[in-house]
């Protein structure tokens, strides 16, 4: 066995053991981590912001886009907001231990499943400082041990939350390698992927580049947090108004993030009316436009820069100001795109018409099927179930935001007076 072998076998080992004292954990003990977490991160605000500099200064070196430092940016308004996440999990119930459902045989045994949790999730993810926080809260809630590997572009910003974390955690009582920090070696990385028996879930959140590695080398479980390929479909039915706030929103708000859209499906029986009006107002948010031939004819037709579309700018997640335009034959033409296109993340689509809302809802496969309303809403928070640790879009296990049930497991419980088989 080799020292990197070594290293490896010993981070889950603590993890495992942790997992185990988390297990049975009461709600009140876990609950007092999480605040002294919030009040930990508070409290150690100027040296995250400190570790963040470093961070952002690297990345700006490096060339950068603006949408990437925006993800690794930390300022006091976004500790204050990973603080009150971590907060919001404490009020939570408690998913440990909860009866999902019970039945009588008729041979007098007494069934019910009962949730559980997983044991030692290792989160992989790039350039997201807050996932730090986020990750250590919902797997410490909801008796899991976390393995926390950032990558390298947010290593300093993700080291200082962590050791606030940890000194949190142990003040409350709860075993220390609750939370770990796995150094950013993709050799100890491939060597933790093969631990089946000790690390029990593996989620990446990141580029598509990082999603692949882990998916061919795990020998453990992994739910994809993959592509946010996201559409908004504009159907003929439509509020203008309505539709034109719905897609600024769901492009310009955040465009870095993976619920943000990356192509906008006009009906063609509102191409004429509607592309040039919401054309203008992304153009003025700073949104480059890439156009199929009959969206680049109306948008030029009406004054407007537009770049043609390549094959490949539909599909793609651009992650930045760039937003893919195609007119499309109605909500037949819509679907086709979507299935063809989609990742299987978040599709939303704006009408008035009720039939064609719910065959969109019907036929349309993602984690978040969205109706007038923006695709920035597929997140744990917006949804009501705190932070997340990501949005699977693995169907298996989980679909859409993880929160706190997505992170435990359900056992059945049998009980009889004396039954045999």
């Amino acid at each position: 066995m080799t020292a990197l072998s070594d290293r490896a076998l010993a981070l889950a080992r603590a993890a495992k053991q942790a997992s185990r004292l988390l297990s049975s954990a009461t709600t009140e003990r876990k609950n007092d981590a999480l605040r002294a977490m919030a009040a930990g991160l508070r409290a150690a605000t100027p040296a995250v912001l400190v570790a963040n500099a470093l961070d952002l200064a690297a990345a700006r070196a490096a060339g950068q886009p603006a949408a990437f430092v925006d993800r690794l940016l930390l300022d006091e308004a976004r500790v204050e907001g990973m603080a009150r996440a971590v907060e919001q999990i404490a009020t939570l119930e408690d998913p440990v231990g909860a009866v999902t459902s019970s039945w009588d045989r008729p041979n007098g045994l007494k069934v019910r499943k009962v949730r559980l949790p997983l044991g030692v999730v290792l989160m992989i993810y790039e350039s997201r400082p807050n996932v730090t926080s986020d990750a250590a809260a919902l797997c410490l809630k909801s008796g899991n041990a976390a393995l926390l590997r950032s990558g390298s572009e947010a290593l300093h910003s993700a080291q200082a939350i962590a050791t606030v974390l940890r000194e949190a955690v142990t003040r409350a009582g709860l075993p220390e390698a609750s939370v770990q920090l796995v150094p950013p070696d993709r050799a100890l990385l491939l060597e933790l992927l093969t631990l089946e028996g000790l690390v029990d879930l593996c989620i990446p959140r990141g580029g598509t580049g990082l999603i692949r590695f882990v998916v061919e080398h795990a020998r453990v479980p992994v739910v994809k947090h993959y592509q946010g390929v996201c559409h908004v479909f504009v159907h003929a039915a439509a509020d203008q108004a309505m539709a034109e706030c719905i897609v600024v929103n769901a492009k310009a708000s955040r465009p870095g993030v993976c619920n943000a859209a990356e192509c906008l499906l006009v009906d063609a029986a509102l191409a004429d009316a509607f592309l040039p009006r919401v054309g203008r107002a992304l153009r003025e948010k700073g949104v480059e436009l890439r156009g199929c031939a009959r969206s680049v004819a109306v948008l030029r037709a009406a004054g407007l820069e537009v770049v043609a579309a390549r094959d490949d700018d539909f599909g793609h997640e651009f992650l930045d100001l760039v937003l893919a335009v195609k007119v499309v034959d109605g909500l037949g033409g819509a679907l086709a795109h979507i299935e063809r296109y989609g990742s299987e993340h978040t599709e939303a689509i704006v009408t008035a018409d009720r039939p064609a809302a719910d065959r969109f809802t019907r036929e349309v496969c993602a984690s978040a099927v969205v109706v007038n309303a923006s695709t920035r809403f597929n997140d744990g928070g917006e949804l009501g179930l705190g932070a997340e640790i990501g949005i699977s879009t693995t169907r298996l296990h989980a679909f859409g935001p993880m929160g706190l049930v997505e992170l435990t497991s359900q056992k059945y419980v049998v009980e009889g007076d004396g039954q045999v088989r």
